[in-house]
């Protein structure tokens, strides 16, 4: 049975108690924050796209072997305009908002002009991410929402506009070890350029400590990539990073911004206007992390569509780095609310599988290589890098068995064996969660029937022998109509369930999420805690594994 995941969530901001069954390691004390959907009809009205639906906080919070839940909905301005009005009145980015007919014609040519030069939704419902001592709830627009990781109310509402130039910025940072957040956005047309801007927001320094301004006053731009299409950027939705470079990865999958600014006009959502070119190549862009300048070599593949990454590294003068990639964009069209439906009523229908590949790059190119080398001399995949006649490398994946990874972050940048995703079969519905071994290519799952898990986000055991040794952590939704679900903890080794915690309601399908150890530090009066160790690093509880 596959769970409705169309409905309107309940909210919990109280702190309730679980009911836990096993045993809860002692050493895991802290907070696991998710971030979804979970608002999906508004008076009459109704979000065509799981994607567009209102966000919902949920929280489980680890103590002294014992678990507590809560959940709260964004209080955004997207939230209380929808709310007040009864109504979806503003547009996300599969649903189009259109004015109520009763209202005049000065407010419909307002909402027309808002449309042709979008403010964007500040419903950010993708992801929690960490900018200085600050959270944030997130998704793909230029706003973020601060929020209260304990009690998870809504704070402040923060535009990227006014400390980064970039319309659109992604919802998967990566962390250093200093607790410098790194990011991506795209600048559409700015002094007639299109570009992606890579910044940096700096770790709290000492002199602002206890301060109520927001991180990104500080933020410092790395390096621009200029667009290959002043009007068609690429979509992207994460990038990799080793202890040296930043990958990123151009891709045929475009935002046409012309047809963008017409859609209102023309009936159609803007989800419409992405556009993938299968017969174009994808660009693959290296960048020096410490002076901002992009690799002399230039490198592609075949056309993809990528949604996350999962790690990169670098191995005697190679790049590494490993991504989830689908022929076409199945993904995003699975999660039309019509689709799931049917999806949910049936076995499903055939959707492009997701397929984990490894991509190698060499960091040299020797003038004496004759055209046709491949230049990977790693022994321990089959990637390779082929020299073209123009200089150029074109890079073949080699292709493994996973799809929507997490990893332990202390290895982000650094050679991984393991990672922990989730598999589905022909729908949105997570049916089983999975370790893979990149060297044996062997893996170990956990199901049970009529449940549905998460995300696995990976927790290490404080000094910790072994890559592998923490737990993982899945929220995981009842299937049955209104059964509750819990939040289950295994063994990061033997992948083992260890502890399951009952929490006595409804659990929802959410995106994504990070853990927060509680190290106590007093901010703004809230105890609020410190740099996450295990930052999030994964893929949506939406896609599968594929055994290739």
């Amino acid at each position: 049975m596959n769970p409705d995941f169309t409905k309107n969530a309940q909210e919990r901001p109280e702190p309730f108690k679980a009911d836990v069954k096993g045993s809860i390691p002692s050493w895991l004390q802290g907070t696991l924050l998710r971030n979804g959907p979970g608002i999906f009809s508004v008076g009459e009205t109704r979000y065509e796209h799981w994607f567009d639906g209102l966000s919902l906080l949920t929280s489980f919070t680890f103590k002294d072997g014992e678990v507590t839940h809560r959940c709260r909905f964004l209080r955004s301005d997207t939230y209380n305009a929808n709310m007040a009005a009864n109504r979806i009145v503003v547009s996300e980015m599969g649903t189009m908002a259109y004015a109520d007919p009763s209202k005049n014609f000065i407010f419909k040519a307002i909402t027309f002009l808002n449309h042709t030069m979008p403010d964007f939704t500040d419903n950010c419902a993708s992801n929690i991410i960490k900018y200085g001592n600050d959270y944030y709830a997130t998704s793909e627009t230029n706003y973020i929402r601060k929020i209260d990781p304990v009690t998870l109310e809504t704070q402040d509402k923060v535009d990227y506009m006014k400390y980064v130039p970039v319309n659109l910025a992604t919802s998967h940072p990566h962390y250093d070890r200093e607790g410098n957040a790194y990011n991506f956005g795209t600048s559409i047309a700015e002094k007639g350029r299109t570009k992606y801007t890579l910044f940096k927001v700096p770790a709290v320094s000492e002199k602002d400590k206890g301060k109520h301004a927001p991180a990104l006053k500080n933020v410092e731009v790395v390096c621009s990539v200029p667009c290959r299409s002043l009007l068609q950027p690429s979509y992207y939705h994460s990038f990799g990073m080793t202890e040296n470079y930043i990958i990123f990865i151009e891709q045929p999958f475009k935002l046409d911004i012309l047809k963008m600014a017409t859609a209102y006009m023309r009936g159609v959502n803007w989800a419409s206007c992405m556009k993938y070119a299968p017969e174009e190549n994808t660009l693959i862009h290296l960048v020096d992390r410490k002076t901002g300048k992009e690799a002399s070599i230039k490198y592609s593949t075949g056309s993809m569509v990528v949604y996350h990454h999962v790690n990169a590294f670098e191995d005697e003068g190679h790049v590494v780095f490993d991504v989830i990639a689908y022929n076409d964009t199945d993904l995003y069209e699975m999660f039309y609310l019509n689709r799931m439906k049917e999806d949910a009523a049936s076995q499903g229908r055939d959707y492009s599988r997701p397929s984990y590949r490894r991509f190698v790059l060499p960091l040299h190119s020797d003038k004496s290589s004759a055209v046709g080398e491949n230049l990977v001399k790693l022994t321990y995949t089959t990637a390779s890098a082929v020299k073209e006649k123009e200089g150029k490398l074109t890079c073949q994946a080699e292709v493994l068995y996973l799809e929507l990874p997490r990893i332990n972050y202390d290895f982000n940048g650094k050679k991984h064996q393991f990672v922990y995703g989730n598999i589905v079969e022909k729908s949105a519905s997570t049916k089983q969660i999975a370790k893979f071994d990149t060297e044996t290519k062997t893996m170990l799952h956990w199901e049970e029937t009529n449940y549905c898990p998460s995300e696995g986000v990976f927790v290490p055991r404080p000094n910790g022998e072994s890559e592998d040794d923490g737990v993982v952590l899945s929220s995981v939704v009842n299937s049955n109509p209104g059964q509750p679900g819990f939040l289950l903890v295994l063994d990061g080794r033997t992948f083992k369930e260890v502890a399951r915690a009952y929490v006595n309601t409804e659990l929802y399908k959410d995106v994504h999420g990070l853990f927060i150890p509680h190290d106590y530090v007093k901010l703004n009066r809230h105890c609020v805690m410190s740099v996450p160790d295990q930052s999030e690093r994964g893929e949506d509880s939406c896609c599968g594994i594929e055994l290739v």
